[in-house]
């Protein structure tokens, strides 16, 4: 196992990790900073495929966080990546906004209602029964079925919502055909982050607060992962699944090198 002092790069979620109801949590803009500092290549990773990475650069910053464009890797990116790779050039009937249709058309893709290759749900504030419908029809009609992301509900002002996972499992219902979902927990929007900065696996670091996403997917990837406390999961949530990360710390704060505490090795 990769012990922290060997780790040369970065991989982190953002909500629960870096931010919170679009504060900064503790310690995460020295982190970052830390990092850049240093030369470390690193990846502000996130599920939701709504927004396009400058879209949540000018988030973040508003957060008071800096994060350049180019160093956010999105589910939609990741999508798109792997759309690219198993039919360049190819076409795809769209359930999403912004985020997955900017990243499929810098991939190459044609957006089209007529044969499409692939249906691409991805998140959205505006699911439409029509859209829904021929989604199910296309896919019926031998359209390859993809999700950007498995998350069933997504956060709201009013509580929850309906999110991605949702709406594709009406889909399954209707037409009998799981989705290949591309986001987490699927390592592999963890290798395509991998090959956007050059890393390896074997010296990259994962910071998540998911152990059903972040810490799964990240031990699959053969990542050294750590689990922060600021998030989703607590002791509790930690001691229902079978695997364990490398690491469980309180927050980002302390991964600071001025700021040294104990933590939990496992």
């Amino acid at each position: 196992m990769t012990r922290r002092d060997e780790v040369e790069c970065w991989l982190t979620d953002m909500d629960g990790v870096l931010v919170h109801e679009n504060r900064p949590l503790p310690g995460a803009a020295e982190l970052l900073q830390q990092w850049r500092d240093q030369g470390k290549p690193y990846l502000v990773l996130t599920n939701n495929s709504i927004f396009t990475p400058r879209d949540l650069s000018a988030r973040l910053r508003s957060s008071g966080l800096e994060v350049p464009e180019e160093f956010i890797w999105t589910s939609a990116l990741a999508t798109a990546a792997f759309l690219k790779d198993q039919m360049p050039g190819g076409s795809a009937f769209v359930i999403g906004e912004a985020g997955i249709t900017t990243a499929l058309h810098e991939a190459g893709f044609i957006m089209t209602e007529t044969a499409p290759d692939y249906v691409v749900v991805g998140e959205t504030r505006n699911y439409s029964f029509e859209a829904i419908t021929k989604a199910i029809r296309l896919i019926n009609n031998g359209a390859r079925f993809i999700a950007t992301n498995p998350d069933a509900t997504g956060p709201s002002a009013d509580g929850p919502m309906p999110a991605t996972g949702a709406i594709a499992a009406l889909i399954t219902k209707a037409t009998g055909k799981e989705p290949y979902i591309v986001g987490k927990p699927n390592p592999m929007m963890f290798r395509s982050a991998l090959n956007k900065i050059g890393a390896h696996s074997e010296n990259t670091g994962m910071i998540g607060d998911r152990m059903d996403t972040d810490v799964v997917a990240g031990i699959e990837a053969g990542l050294h992962t750590i689990l922060v406390l600021t998030g989703i999961s607590d002791e509790k949530e930690i001691a229902r699944y079978p695997f364990r990360p490398s690491e469980i710390l309180g927050g980002v704060v302390d991964l600071l090198e001025h700021n040294p505490i104990e933590s939990e090795v496992v």
